[in-house]
């Protein structure tokens, strides 16, 4: 079965939300005034990213945790997870509908697809990397390391060379709301899985890894590290294709931000899911030195963002209970 016909089919099961989400939903209303004053132009460089005739969509809500967002271009569809509910959503560009894509999920996580189309996650329960196959089969890529059990892989990228880069921190495993208690086997790390499915440790030194991106030319590798206070975004420069070297901090969260999942556009400008309440929640916008450039406001703490639409400049945010989108004046980098 090729990919177009899965994704009809998947189409065609599509659930439409629930009263409840509907009712929550109505409680939220968007600004009627262009620019939205909710995008926050913190240095000059970031008004030609900012469209000043495009708003905040809130496209669904009714979730636990949001996580994870994906788009899938060639159905026109976003997938995402919502975590503690054990399930993937999925939203429809075309009608708005909103449905699940897969239950359970195994407490699915990070989500990205491969350089074949196909859909990747990270699965808290199972403590697995999988990938979705076109006919919708599930193969497990990696659910050990060295013979002991990974903790609970988080978020995910691709490079070009068909590479796969996870994180591993344990949040899966310290409470059964995004996962299940479960002993840990294994630090905290970030792997690469090759192709040929040959695993390797490439930063071992991060004290619970989360969100992670590549710049655009792939030369560096940017990881978000929860287990410091504040937490940071460390940067690494990517050797001989698959190494990691010279590890250092980039971005400091200063005064109670919390950093989370990212992705990249194609002018090298890191786009941060970003928490920490009132004042901090939504996405901090920071360019290639580190410099914060923009700031988008949201009524919740925005876990992950992703680059979809039929030019890539679409901003997807999946924050606690909800899904929003905001055009924006860039495309999204390939890979993540």
């Amino acid at each position: 079965m090729n990919l177009t016909r899965r994704e009809a089919v998947a189409g065609a099961t599509v659930v439409a939300a629930s009263a409840a989400a509907r009712g929550a939903l109505a409680g939220w209303e968007p600004n009627e005034r262009y620019p939205d004053p909710a995008i926050k132009v913190l240095d000059p460089s970031f008004r030609k990213y900012r469209l000043n005739i495009a708003g905040m969509e809130r496209l669904a809500t009714g979730m636990r945790w949001s996580e994870g967002p994906i788009w899938f271009g060639d159905g026109r569809y976003l997938l995402w997870s919502d975590t503690p509910n054990n399930r993937i959503m999925r939203w429809d560009e075309e009608t708005g509908a909103i449905g699940i894509f897969r239950k359970p999920s195994n407490y699915a996580n990070g989500n990205t697809r491969d350089r074949q189309g196909r859909l990747i996650s990270c699965e808290h329960t199972g403590r697995r990397l999988t990938r979705t196959e076109y006919d919708g089969a599930i193969t497990v890529l990696m659910d050990r390391f060295g013979g002991k059990r990974l903790n609970s892989p988080n978020d995910v990228v691709v490079k070009s060379d068909d590479s796969i880069w996870f994180t591993d921190p344990i949040y899966g495993i310290i409470n059964n709301y995004n996962g299940t208690i479960d002993k840990q086997e294994l630090p905290t790390n970030v792997y690469r899985l090759d192709k040929t499915g040959q695993a390797t440790l490439v930063a071992g030194d991060i004290n619970r890894p989360d969100g992670l991106a590549f710049s655009p030319d792939e030369t560096k590798l940017y990881i978000i590290e929860d287990g410091v206070s504040p937490p940071v975004i460390r940067a690494y420069d990517v050797v001989d294709g698959g190494k990691l070297a010279n590890g250092r901090t980039f971005i400091t969260a200063e005064q109670g931000g919390i950093p989370d999942g990212l992705r990249v556009d194609i002018d090298g400008n890191l786009w941060c899911g970003w928490g920490g309440g009132e004042g901090h929640d939504g996405v901090m916008i920071f360019n290639s030195s580190g410099a914060p450039i923009g700031r988008i406001e949201l009524p919740e703490r925005c876990a992950n963002v992703c680059f979809g639409g039929p030019k890539r400049n679409r901003l997807f945010m999946t924050a606690c209970r909800s899904l929003y989108s905001l055009y924006v004046g860039v495309e999204g980098a390939t890979g993540g």
